[in-house]
């Protein structure tokens, strides 16, 4: 049986969130490449009003007490008032055992409902201030991309709503998964939520984008590569480079790549039957030691222990 995904649109809801859920769950598969997700939209009324156009929505709240995961997209005016009738709509499904995710002031929306009090919780940098001045119960924090209290997770930004929803998947179904997820979705390497939010307070003075350059550090993940060869590849001295870096991807290049080649271990360890130590030299790390110090600083679990998990919820799946 499929994993619900019920998406919630409100009045005032705001498209690109909306549709992010739709397209990351709606677009992840199982081992057996069947659908993992059946995603619903449920409105509290059949047609929503979204800026600059309305929504007609197959479902309505009725509908959520029955799904497995509630994502809450955010509004355009996030001091709205929310019906009460939609609070408890939210409340019934946190009852009933679903999984609720947030995406931007989708948390005011979250927080109006009680569930994120005594948690930690995160919105847009912009609204982080105010969330915090209207719900002091709950631990804001401004400077992470989304936090994951296990089955209450909020995001930041619309970009941090993607990263959320794949981090999502990858819980549930492994890393194989969201980055085939990320790719047919187009989007790219998925961020940690540790990482930080995109506060500018000046634009940057350059349009020259990384993905390029990221995408060979994919392709290169096995070669040691440091700040230099990077630095040279994107054609940037190394301090314009680390500034650059930090910039369009809230991270240092080397914890980037780090990352990297953990998430890559994740994918070896899920779709081939190499030892520890084979799948830590096809990774990037020269040391099997490194790599399960790493790997277990990542995922807070050991190689052995994923790999045995990943195949264990795979058989209770089938």
């Amino acid at each position: 049986m499929a994993h619900v995904v019920g998406v919630l649109a409100l009045h005032g809801v705001v498209p690109f969130d909306l549709s992010i859920p739709c397209e990351v769950f709606g677009r992840a598969q199982g081992a057996d490449g069947a659908p993992f997700y059946e995603v619903r939209v449920c409105g509290e009324v059949p047609e929503v009003h979204a800026r600059p156009f309305e929504l007609r929505v197959p479902y309505e709240l009725d509908a959520l007490p029955s799904v497995d995961t509630l994502v809450i997209p955010g509004i355009d005016d996030p001091t709205a008032t929310v019906a009460p009738v939609v609070l408890d709509a939210i409340r019934q499904a946190w009852a009933a055992g679903a999984r609720i995710a947030s995406i931007c002031s989708g948390a005011f929306v979250l927080a109006a409902t009680g569930l994120l009090d005594g948690r930690r919780a995160t919105t847009h940098w912009l609204g982080a201030g105010h969330l915090a001045e209207r719900y002091p119960a709950i631990d804001v924090d401004p400077n992470t991309l989304y936090i994951d209290e296990g089955r209450i997770i909020t995001s930041a930004g619309a970009s941090a709503g993607l990263d959320m929803c794949l981090h999502l998947v990858r819980r549930d179904i492994g890393q194989t998964a969201a980055a085939h997820a990320a790719r047919l979705a187009v989007a790219p390497l998925h961020r940690d939520g540790g990482q930080a939010q995109f506060i500018r307070h000046e634009p940057p003075r350059t349009n020259v984008s990384l993905a390029p350059l990221l995408d060979w550090m994919l392709e290169n993940i096995d070669r040691p590569l440091n700040i230099a060869a990077m630095a040279a590849r994107a054609g940037m001295s190394e301090r314009t480079f680390a500034r650059r870096f930090q910039e369009q991807t809230g991270t240092t290049p080397l914890q980037w790549f780090l990352t990297a080649r953990i998430r890559r271990g994740q994918e070896l360890l899920e779709r081939s039957d190499a030892s520890v130590d084979q799948v830590a030299l096809a990774s990037g790390f020269v040391s099997p030691v490194t790599f399960r110090s790493n790997f277990r600083k990542v995922t807070g679990i050991s190689p052995a222990a994923y790999r045995a998990r990943f195949n264990a919820e795979r058989q209770t799946r089938r």
